[in-house]
């Protein structure tokens, strides 16, 4: 089943002559993409509808001025034509500027915009850095989506990276399982690709966005079963979006399908602060509250995500809410010598992102709380709530 790409809103006709004006303001701003196959999941009767609003443009997101095209700092870690490199044992290579549907929440809006100039069509000196990086163990493909690439300029990566010994794992960001999930199963070619190159010690990973359980239809299970049987592993991420998967009992729900058809949950993201993204925000206690109820009503298999945040330092877990604090810890981190730092804030109910609590500092005693890498007690570090050696 072929499916066809819509990019303006004009071609929806379950949108009324209002709405599709109303709409139109806002693409101005920000682009518009989705599948026929996608729209076909929107219960076009409810305006709340949560695949609607994962979609279709909103108005609110022209209406406040905040917010950054850049939030986690990825140009900061551009180190070669189209590559990053923000963690030691990560090259991160943007190799599309296309995607199967454009999230309203989209991290990476800038790469939609006249002049962006972040993605490289060719990619062989961001593959030249990290033949010359030992410690590079793992290549993300991301974009835009990978998989909206012809499957031979996928094959000719692919098989270019392979030749670099020290790389073990490559991944493949993509919501084309979601969006297309067609492009995946009836893609013999693509397959057999996955197939070739996802080797016993060198796996292929595919990082799915299954972002609501309304999006685990029998044809993504298709592509999901594909995809398993070609060798390749899965890995599912999502951010916690207001309207859309902000309850416990939905984020519970996707938990456990997708554990039923084989895909491991992995991240689960605070909605960075992009510029048009404040609508579907959540607070960061309040997700955290959403994560912990949904995996209290989980197996162990279904609850193996991390709550993070993507900050410009590194991904940020949210570890536990107390009375009186927030607790995190750096997962990863641009720094090596920040990682498993403890960060302990006050809390502060209004705050979405890590950047809200500078000023939220206690001065309680911490001498008696340690990072878990040494028994040496953790000092305040001046100027922020951070605690270190």
């Amino acid at each position: 089943m072929k499916t066809r790409y819509i990019r303006s809103v004009a071609h929806i006709p379950q949108l009324s002559k209002d709405e599709r004006e109303e709409i139109s303001e806002v693409e101005k701003w920000f682009s518009f993409t989705a599948t026929e196959y996608y729209l076909t999941l929107i219960d076009w009767s409810d305006p709340f509808d949560p695949i609607r609003r994962l979609i279709i443009p909103d108005p609110g997101e022209i209406e406040m001025d905040e917010g950054d095209l850049d939030p986690s700092g990825e140009s900061t870690y551009t180190v070669a034509p189209g590559l990053q490199h923000k963690y030691a044992r990560t090259g991160l290579l943007l190799v599309s500027d296309r995607c199967g549907g454009l999230c309203r929440y989209c991290f990476r809006k800038r790469l939609f915009v006249a002049g962006s100039e972040e993605v490289f069509p060719d990619v062989t000196a961001g593959i030249a850095y990290v033949r010359k990086h030992p410690e590079v163990t793992n290549v993300l493909l991301s974009g835009g989506d990978p998989l909206m690439l012809p499957t031979e300029t996928l094959r000719r990566i692919i098989t270019d990276i392979r030749t670099i010994d020290h790389v073990r794992i490559i991944r493949i960001g993509s919501k084309m399982p979601a969006y297309n999930p067609m492009r995946i199963s009836e893609d013999q070619g693509l397959l057999n690709l996955l197939r070739e190159y996802s080797l016993p010690d060198r796996r292929i990973y595919v990082m799915s966005q299954f972002t609501h359980p309304r999006e685990i239809t029998p044809q993504a299970e298709e592509a999901i079963t594909a995809l398993l049987s070609a060798g390749v592993m899965i890995l599912n991420q999502t951010p916690i979006l207001r309207g859309i998967n902000d309850s416990g009992e939905v984020l519970a729900e996707l938990f456990r399908k997708l554990s039923f058809i084989g895909v491991s949950p992995y991240y689960v993201f605070q909605c960075r602060p992009t510029h048009g993204n404040h609508i579907y925000s959540v607070p960061l206690e309040e997700s955290y509250r959403i994560f912990e109820e949904a995996r209290s009503m989980v197996s162990g298999i279904a609850k193996r995500a991390r709550f993070v945040m993507s900050h410009a330092t590194g991904k940020i877990e949210i570890v536990a809410c107390t009375g009186e604090y927030v607790v995190m810890k750096y997962h990863q981190a641009a720094d090596p010598e920040e990682m498993g730092k403890v960060i302990v804030c006050r809390r502060n109910p209004s705050a979405y992102w890590f950047d809200d609590y500078v000023t939220f500092i206690d001065e309680c005693n911490l001498s008696a709380v340690h990072d878990g890498r040494s028994t040496q007690p953790i000092r305040e570090a001046p100027g922020a709530d951070t605690l270190s050696e």
